[in-house]
């Protein structure tokens, strides 16, 4: 099986409130991914990044970028995010719309999701969820 890493889980490991290395070990039949939504919004924080915090961050993303694969958004993707989007729009439980894709990326590769925003992603039917909760650091 595969596991595609949120965002969110990302920045907290980037800024130590994650132990992202055991949480790899943990799981060692696992396949790890990353959507291209969140080399995005990685590469935003990026770009967004000023003084001595920015070249650490910079790091933090070329090491993502050359150790987990990019899942693209193609043809597959789009039908499963309209088909989520107007479920969940229809229930009037709307998500963000990055998270929505990552959300579709995951169904489409048939993948789970490790996040720390579960209340947005649990809204999704069918879609499994992986905790990384204990391995914050506190």
């Amino acid at each position: 099986m595969g596991l595609i890493l949120d965002t969110s889980v990302l920045i907290s490991a980037e800024r130590r409130k994650l132990r992202l290395n055991d949480y790899f070990q943990s799981l060692p039949d696992e396949s790890f991914h990353i959507s291209a939504i969140t080399l995005s919004e990685l590469w935003h924080g990026c770009h967004r990044g000023r003084g001595p915090a920015l070249q650490q961050r910079l790091r933090f993303v070329h090491e993502i970028e050359a150790t987990l694969p990019i899942l693209g958004f193609s043809r597959n993707e789009a039908l499963i995010h309209a088909r989520i989007w107007a479920e969940l729009e229809n229930r009037g439980q709307k998500i963000g719309g990055h998270d929505l894709i990552i959300a579709a990326t995951a169904l489409a590769h048939g993948y789970a999701i490790a996040t720390l925003n579960e209340s947005e992603f649990k809204r999704i039917p069918k879609l499994k969820l992986i905790s990384v909760q204990p391995f914050l650091i506190k």
